[in-house]
């Protein structure tokens, strides 16, 4: 069994994104607990040290999560395990 490095929080079990707290690069494994599970998936693209990453596919103009909060619209398609930020996210914070 080897050891799992959790790399990303989870603010509210509803939440679309997880904030990771290491840089992961594109390729890299982003771990995070949900209700005490753990759970993993792999970077899609770079995320950067605290930084957002989206936990499924998000299409474009839906409503991303976190907090449990709605913080704004995806831009365009944004696929599972992609950097979540400016480029592809108009907030309402």
């Amino acid at each position: 069994e080897r050891d799992i490095l959790i790399n990303a929080v989870l603010m509210a079990s509803n939440d679309d994104v997880v904030t990771v707290t290491q840089a992961v690069p594109a390729g890299g494994e982003i771990c995070y607990q949900r209700e005490g599970e753990t759970f993993s998936l792999a970077a899609a693209t770079d995320v950067p040290l605290y930084h957002k990453a989206a936990l499924r596919d998000l299409a474009e103009g839906s409503s991303v999560i976190k907090y449990g909060e709605h913080i704004g619209h995806a831009t365009r398609p944004i696929g599972r395990g992609e950097h979540v930020h400016t480029q592809n996210l108009s907030s309402t914070l």
